[in-house]
């Protein structure tokens, strides 16, 4: 049994633009399966009629499965499910019986997309796991934070097809932006907060949804539970790595959803869809590593195995880099969009990854070696300095360029460059404010040829505008700290323009300008 494809078969189907690719399989040859795009969703009497019921299991029992299955996590850091389940139980004993369940559907990343597959075409497979571990922990409530508005719409009608429920179950949709996933900043979304990380180590399993010990958990990780359910410890270990039995769901190249068996060789995976290392992969997405292409040919997916390479799997964001695009350019553009997927709370985001960012245009852009000794020192003021781990998995992702491509940063920096376009082969939201033209090079477009996923798609930013209101403006001067190069200042002291359009890569700090500004004078306007 596996999470998407039919019962009989290993593989899942891609999900992207190509209406049919390889998929892999754990025993046999290949099959060749149609994309997700042209499959149909999988209602309740369908999802029943190829799944069957789940069972009830008591909480000693799921804890038990989870300990025998080795089940981990699939958000991104990886922590064992049964040790999740344990800490909630020992927190529900202190809140006299009282827990919550929480499902992380955010996946604010744009090269990621296997939860948005799981809840667009197996909605009821992730609720299985949820309500499983719901009934388990006698939770009161089951949250699913979602930031798309078709993956709402596909839960709340699989919640609908359920018919009335034990356990209330709702769906909410969440701003979109990268840091909405982290813990504490969905469950404050989820309690109608701003949806903020917090600033402070709070483990769920005490105090999260509702102010309740909260069992907060990845989309395909309750996928992979209500699977393993069914299956049982040994059906479920049938399939995969010995030391981590299972199937990983991979996104590769932001476009493509794969389900692959753990411990199959990366470059497999790679060729199935078409695919090779290239110039280097980069693995675990924005807060990840990069892979030589030596090592992305050998290597297999296991988290011991990736390891060795300073790797981790983490939310399953698979992203080879092509040979005909800039590796330099590609990393400044990241390195923006992420800057500007800032939270707006602290100093190292606000100020530190905008300044990193600048700071790698500039070195790419020909500033020489004081450049890209900036470059270092931009990334060493942020360490572990954040409110979150958005400022410190920023600048890995960095550090982690800088030590893959050494020849191509030093080449640009000291004025040779590489001769070759930014194609935008590794994704971000926003095109006109992060696309190949505000980078080194001469691409243009997301990928290269043109071609756009459907399922990747989201919907363009609105415009917005910042405004100064003459009538309450004193002058203090600032907004034009807080928003460099933006706002600028009259030799009186005062903007020099009362209406200034606002780009996406900007809208946090004109966003905390507005919060600060001691005369609110400031405002942000919509749809102009």
């Amino acid at each position: 049994m596996t999470l998407l494809a039919p019962a009989t078969t290993i593989p899942l189907p891609a999900v992207g633009r190509a209406p049919v690719v390889p998929a892999l399989a754990a025993v046999g040859p290949p099959r060749l399966l149609a994309g997700l795009d042209g499959a149909e969703r999988l209602d309740r009497v369908a999802h029943l009629t190829r799944h069957g019921s789940p069972p009830d299991l008591s909480a000693s029992e799921l804890v038990a499965l989870a300990e025998d299955t080795g089940l981990r996590g699939r958000g991104g850091a990886g922590f064992p499910f049964a040790r999740k389940l344990s800490a909630v139980l020992e927190g529900r004993r202190r809140a006299d019986g009282r827990a919550a369940v929480v499902v992380n559907g955010s996946e604010g990343e744009p090269g990621c997309l296997k939860d948005t597959a799981l809840l667009l075409y197996a909605p009821h497979l992730v609720l299985d796991g949820a309500l499983l571990a719901a009934r388990a922990l006698g939770a009161e409530e089951v949250a699913i934070g979602v930031t798309r508005a078709d993956v709402a719409r596909s839960v709340r009608r699989a919640i609908a097809e359920r018919g009335p429920l034990s356990t209330p179950v709702r769906a909410q949709l969440l701003k979109e932006r990268f840091v909405t996933g982290e813990g504490t900043a969905l469950t404050d979304g989820l309690n109608r907060g701003p949806g903020l990380p917090s600033g402070r180590k709070v483990r769920s399993s005490e105090r999260g949804l509702n102010g309740l010990p909260t069992l907060l958990s990845n989309t395909e990780t309750y996928a992979q539970l209500a699977v393993a359910a069914r299956l049982g410890a040994l059906g479920f270990r049938t399939t995969g790595d010995p030391a981590e039995p299972g199937t990983v769901l991979l996104t590769v190249s932001g476009e493509r959803v794969v389900e692959a068996p753990t411990g199959v060789p990366l470059a497999r995976v790679l060729a199935l869809c078409g695919l090779g290392p290239g110039q280097g992969v980069l693995i675990g997405g924005y807060h990840g590593t990069w892979l030589p292409p030596s090592a992305a040919a050998t290597v297999v997916l296991t988290r011991e195995a990736l390891a060795a390479h300073g790797a981790v799997l983490g939310a399953g964001a698979v992203l080879p880099l092509p040979e005909g695009t800039c590796p330099a350019g590609e990393t400044v553009r990241v390195a923006r969009w992420m800057a500007a997927e800032s939270a707006g709370q602290c100093g190292p985001c606000v100020l530190g990854l905008p300044a990193l960012a600048d700071a790698l245009g500039q070195a790419v852009s020909g500033g020489g070696q004081r450049a890209l000794d900036a470059v270092r020192a931009r990334m060493r003021a942020v360490d572990r300095r954040g409110a979150c781990s958005h400022p410190d998995g920023t600048a890995r992702f960095v550090a982690s360029a800088l030590a893959a491509f050494p020849e191509e940063f030093a080449g640009h920096a000291h004025g040779a460059g590489c001769g070759r376009p930014v194609l935008g082969v590794l994704p971000v939201t926003g095109e006109e404010a992060y696309g190949a033209d505000s980078a080194p090079g001469t691409g243009g477009g997301r990928h290269a040829g043109g071609h756009t996923s459907t399922l990747a798609s989201r919907p363009p930013a609105p415009r917005q505008r910042l405004l100064v209101d003459w009538t309450l403006c004193q002058g203090h001067g600032l907004c034009a700290d807080l928003v460099p190069g933006m706002v600028r200042l009259g030799a009186d002291g005062y903007p020099e323009r009362a209406a200034m359009p606002l780009p996406a890569r900007m809208r946090r700090r004109a966003q905390l300008a507005v919060r600060r500004c001691p005369a609110l004078a400031l405002r942000i306007q919509d749809g102009t």
